[in-house]
């Protein structure tokens, strides 16, 4: 794709989006569909009996792709008016046709219609990438859900947990968001057939007051564009709360995106955990040992744009005049497309991140030595409890033991020797041969691992198994819009 470097491009187009995404939402598709549209409706109103022949059917699926840009640019320009624009270049094209092309509706007919086709089609091409995404942390949790490592909370060291412990945090939310985008695809309904007001006027007029034949058109017409169901009630436009719950929906995953990037930028920043990196990968002009998480950085960025973007609706949505007003088509123009595109960016970046996760174990296991010690004291203490012990004494000496051995880290920049002052005190000889194993970090995880294989055989595994065979076809290598790369080898259910 060859690039005017003197003319803005949106960074979606010339940087981040796969080239499906950007197909999607081009100019080229939304106008096929216009026009496909309009050789629906003909072909449903000839089959009802208005008087449309065969032919001008014929000359008008031939013209389907072959849009004349020029010629509906100059009639734009004209007009001011892109529907109609549009109406003409194809009449133009298919002089035939041209007397009953978008005969009986106005322009929401094609406008609306054809950007819930293209709302579908995205939400069925993003639902096995997002499966993709989860079969692969799936694997990357079930394959460290033993492993212990310190668990935070106000990001500060707490109770142990593992690291599958913790991917299964993130799969929990991307579930949740997995469900979300099934459910907002599966209720999508074809606008219809409605006319100017919503009332159909128009068709009634053209079936000559026969009911019947403009409710059989609006049957037919949605089935044909793939909906199983129409909105009954419309004005001019469907409600746009539509296009907010749209926007919540991918707005949710963005959500969700920012929260584990970030946990993962953090964890990246204490070397437990990094993103993967590419041999030549640059983390700084400056600095060249740094290895940057910029993956994380782009989702969480990217993830701040998407969650914003439900906010344009949720305006344009509450100002809408009676059956209609303007002011929603240019909003719509730039939030719709860009919250998909945004949304398909982030799941290329999220599928490179998640297949190729490094853990750092050692590391992992020096902070754990660092701390443990500290969460152990409880147990320190119920053990001397049990050895004949007083509980309230043993609270005294510890919490004593405790505040000598974190001044010794705090003030001295030490390890962390509260072990060896409990060991040295003759208070503890009936535990000094259980400490080694009182402090086997294993004894702390609880029931972590059997929560991963439950989670991820209960819930996960059942979830993603519909899909099988389109996650399997997923292809989003990091830099290659084209994909080169596949789950195929390394799916599980």
């Amino acid at each position: 794709m060859s690039i005017d470097r003197y003319v803005y491009q949106s960074p979606f187009s010339s940087r981040y989006a796969s080239k499906e995404f950007l197909y999607l939402f081009s100019d080229h598709k939304k106008f096929s569909t216009w026009r496909r549209l309009w050789i629906i409706l003909a072909k449903c109103e000839k089959e009802l009996g208005l008087h449309i022949t065969q032919d001008q059917i014929d000359e008008m699926e031939k013209k389907v792709s072959d849009i004349d840009f020029d010629y509906a640019s100059q009639e734009e320009i004209k007009v001011k008016h892109d529907v109609m624009a549009h109406v003409k270049t194809f009449g133009y094209q298919c002089p035939k046709a041209a007397p009953i092309i978008h005969l009986g509706t106005t322009s929401c007919f094609v406008g609306d219609n054809s950007d819930l086709i293209i709302m579908k089609e995205a939400f069925e091409s993003l639902i096995p990438k997002l499966g993709a995404c989860i079969n692969a942390l799936a694997l990357f949790a079930d394959s460290w859900k033993f492993f212990p490592t310190l668990g935070f909370t106000h990001f500060q060291p707490a109770q142990l947990t593992t690291v599958g412990k913790r991917a299964c945090l993130w799969l929990s939310d991307l579930s949740q968001d997995f469900k979300n985008f099934l459910r907002f695809k599966n209720s999508l309904r074809f606008r219809g057939v409605k006319g100017t007001t919503g009332t159909q006027a128009s068709f009634l007029h053209l079936f000559n007051g026969d009911a019947n034949k403009v409710e059989a058109l609006e049957e037919m017409v949605t089935r044909e564009c793939g909906f199983e169901s129409y909105h009954m009630i419309c004005g001019q436009t469907y409600s746009r709360k539509v296009d907010y719950e749209c926007l919540s929906v991918l707005a949710s995953f963005g959500l969700t995106l920012h929260k584990m990037c970030t946990d993962i930028r953090l964890l990246a920043h204490m070397k437990e955990i990094e993103e993967p990196c590419s041999r030549d990968q640059i983390g700084s002009s400056a600095m060249a040992y740094k290895r940057n998480p910029m993956l994380s950085e782009r989702c969480c960025g990217l993830a701040r744009f998407l969650m914003n973007l439900s906010q344009d609706a949720l305006g344009t949505g509450s100002v809408q005049w009676l059956e209609r007003t303007l002011d929603d088509s240019s909003n719509r123009r730039l939030c719709l497309p860009q919250a998909f595109l945004c949304c398909d960016t982030i799941l290329i970046s999220l599928y490179n991140i998640v297949n190729g996760l490094q853990v750092y174990q050692k590391v992992i296991e020096s902070n754990i030595r660092k701390e443990l010690p500290f969460m152990a004291t409880e147990n320190i203490l119920m053990e001397m409890v049990k050895r004949g012990g007083n509980r309230q004494d043993c609270h005294e000496k510890i919490r004593v033991l405790s505040q000598e051995a974190a001044a010794n880290v705090k003030l001295h920049g030490k390890e962390n020797n509260l072990m060896s002052l409990i060991q040295e005190d003759p208070y503890f000889e009936p535990i000094k041969d259980s400490l080694h194993d009182i402090l086997d970090p294993n004894n702390f995880i609880g029931l972590a691992p059997q929560q991963v294989e439950k989670f991820l055989k209960h819930e996960i595994y059942p979830m993603i198994e519909p899909f099988k065979s389109e996650i399997a076809n997923i292809s989003c290598k990091e830099g290659d819009n084209n994909g080169q790369s596949s789950l195929a080898n390394s799916l599980r259910f």
